[in-house]
C-alpha cells in the first residue's frame, strides 16, 4: 500500500474544505492529518442550528462576535473550543488552546489549537482568526 492510502485508512478522508475542484474537474478530497485539520475548521466555523438534521453540531463561535477582546472572552472561547472538539472530533486530543489579541487588528483574536492525533500520538496545530468587535 502507498503512504497516502494508509493515512486515509488510518485517519479517514472526506471532501476538502473549503470545497474545491481538482485538476480533473472533480471535487477534491483530503485524507489523513489534512482531513482532520479541515474537519476542525468545519466544526468550529459551523454555527449551532446551521445543520437542520443535527442542530447541536458546531462550535457556535459567532456568538462571540460582539464581545470585547479581553482575557475573559478569550477564556470563554478556549473552553468552548475544548468542549466542542472533545464532542465532535474524536480523532484528536486537545493539548492546549491559546487565544491572543491579534497584534495588527485590535478587534481580532488569533486562536491556536495544539492537539495530538489519537491514532499515532503525533502533535499537530491549527489556527484561526476570530473577529471580536465588542
Amino acid at each position: 500500500m502507498n503512504p497516502k492510502t494508509d493515512q486515509g485508512e488510518l485517519f479517514g478522508r472526506g471532501i476538502a474544505f473549503p470545497p474545491r475542484i481538482s485538476p480533473e474537474g472533480r471535487l477534491r478530497w483530503s485524507a489523513g492529518p489534512e482531513n482532520i485539520r479541515e474537519s476542525i475548521q468545519v466544526i468550529l466555523l459551523t454555527e449551532f442550528q446551521e445543520r437542520i438534521l443535527l442542530p447541536e453540531f458546531g462550535g457556535g463561535l459567532q456568538s462571540y462576535l460582539f464581545e470585547p477582546n479581553t482575557a475573559s472572552t478569550h477564556r470563554l472561547i478556549k473552553e468552548r473550543i475544548k468542549t466542542t472538539l472533545a464532542l465532535w472530533e474524536r480523532r484528536i486530543r486537545v493539548d492546549q488552546v491559546t487565544v491572543q489579541k491579534d497584534a495588527t487588528d485590535g478587534q481580532a483574536a488569533i486562536v491556536t489549537i495544539h492537539y495530538r492525533l489519537v491514532a499515532t500520538g503525533t502533535a499537530q496545530e491549527t489556527s484561526l482568526t476570530m473577529q471580536l468587535t465588542g
